[in-house]
């Protein structure tokens, strides 16, 4: 489980707490009824019963089953034993950990989404889906995205028409619409609550996302929700319940949901037999202070301020420029950098979209084309093997495809990247991990894996390394 607050917890029992051209069966619904405030006490006693009919036999249960192996010291973990026999001392023995989520039936031919979390490491574990209906059936992971902490699963039972839900458009969602929560809070068995969305476009709430753009609601939800349904009045899903903002560890009336055309993409990509692909701006963004919309001449911090260019990307091609506030995108208002990139993303890859922006106190429109990011240099991935302190890394060079695929935040750097370390290996205990720059050895800068590769066996025993990370670089000298 996942908290926010003094701790955000992802919700789930046992772990750590649009779109585009649309594929049959997730066709997005007409636009949702004239929202009415209820006029009598009649009114207000009318019943959410229709809604939870609706989308109720749709939710499920998701319970990962997995074998890990775990070390049982004879010697109650002496540390005198674990240093002489290494990370391997003790008796080998094996125990299953069981998890528990919710997720959601989006097609009829049995397609689940749910939250990553809840199915994450499950490797070769045994996943299985329990409809509301009592019926189990053996899932299959299709695609895994960290990136929006989502997972979509089929199950295993050709021929079976499965109840699910339509997508509604997330964009047409506004504070203070009735929404209603179903899952399996706790594994008490399938629950629904009722509330209202009581924000949108919540960016800076501390989940490990790296598209932070969530519906905020009132409705309960508690541990085992995660990957649930988040509906509404029409019983279509407007989102996937991830999150919860919490000091006590239940629902203190602050959840997080991933909106559904968020969700939409990523089960679309999934169905088309691929990864989920992203479109690249090409440009470094920056979150506006009040001082500095003061320096730009804007009367409120409001945007994002495009600090720098990639010379072949999207952005610069379009006619952007560094200083240039990016303020809209195909209509809609962006505040910040992590809702450009939620309103990017959700375009797809393939056609183009319209971004305004702010230039010395002028509005202009730039015409922007949504493609995947390219790869040069070309990556040249090696694994290194060798009496050097890089030993158990896999490397590779640095381009906007590789910065994205790592989760790199600036694509615009060159060098080589750490892709891998194995365990128990030199390069694991000097420290390395997935997504470090190596940008030095002994004084010389590294531009490519063939250069590193080279500077390594040159090192005589001795070397100097220069390490970025998070935007620091850290040297260190090893000795063979």
């Amino acid at each position: 489980m996942r908290f926010l607050a003094h701790h955000v917890r992802t919700i789930g029992l046992s772990l750590p707490l649009g779109a585009v051209a649309l594929l049959a069966g997730l066709s997005l619904p007409a636009a949702a009824q004239e929202r009415v405030v209820p006029e009598s006490q009649a009114a207000v006693k009318q019943s959410f019963a229709p809604v939870v009919n609706k989308a109720a036999p749709a939710v499920v249960n998701v319970y990962v089953r997995r074998r890990v192996e775990q070390r049982v010291a004879p010697f109650f973990n002496d540390p005198f034993f674990e240093r002489l026999f290494g990370e391997r001392f003790g008796i080998p023995r094996e125990r299953i950990l069981n998890s528990l989520g919710s997720g959601v039936l989006v097609d009829p031919d049995g397609v689940v989404v749910t939250n990553n979390h809840v199915i994450k490491g499950s490797g070769e574990a045994e996943i299985k889906v329990a409809l509301a209906d009592g019926r189990e059936f053996p899932a299959k992971l299709i695609i895994q995205d960290e990136k929006t902490d989502l997972a979509v699963l089929r199950l295993d039972a050709e021929g079976v028409e499965f109840p699910s839900i339509a997508f509604a458009d997330s964009d047409a969602l506004e504070v203070g619409d009735l929404v209603l929560a179903i899952g399996d809070p706790f594994g008490v068995g399938q629950t629904v609550t009722s509330g209202i969305v009581s924000a949108l476009a919540r960016t800076k709430v501390g989940i490990a996302a790296d598209y932070q753009f969530f519906i905020q609601t009132d409705a309960a939800i508690n541990p085992g929700n995660s990957g649930g349904a988040l509906v509404d009045m029409d019983g279509h899903l407007v989102g996937i319940n991830t999150a919860i903002f919490s000091k006590s560890g239940g629902s203190d009336g602050i959840g997080f949901a991933i909106p559904s055309n968020m969700v939409h993409l990523v089960v679309q990509s999934a169905l088309e037999g691929g990864k989920v692909q992203r479109p690249w701006f090409g440009a470094s963004l920056q979150p506006l202070t009040s001082d500095l919309a003061e320096t730009l001449g804007l009367d409120r911090p409001s945007g994002a301020l495009i600090t720098k260019l990639h010379d072949k990307g999207p952005a610069a091609r379009a006619g952007l420029k560094a200083g240039d506030v990016v303020v809209g995108i195909d209509d809609k208002q962006v505040q910040d950098p992590q809702a450009f990139q939620y309103r990017l993303v959700t375009q797809g890859v393939g056609g183009q979209v319209d971004i305004s922006v702010l230039r010395k106190g002028e509005t202009i429109k730039a015409t922007v084309a949504l493609m995947p990011p390219i790869e040069e240099p070309a990556r040249d991935m090696r694994e290194l093997k060798g009496r050097h302190p890089l030993n158990g890394t896999k490397v590779a060079n640095l381009s906007p495809a590789v910065a994205h695929e790592l989760g790199i935040g600036d694509d615009m750097r060159e060098g080589v990247v750490v892709v891998e370390v194995e365990p128990r290996t030199a390069a694991a205990r000097l420290g390395l991990r997935r997504g470090d720059l190596v940008v030095g050895v002994n004084n010389e800068k590294v531009t490519s894996v063939a250069n590193l590769t080279v500077a390594l066996e040159l090192g005589n025993g001795a070397w100097r390394l220069a390490v970025e990370r998070g935007g620091k670089v850290f040297n260190v000298t090893v000795q063979g």
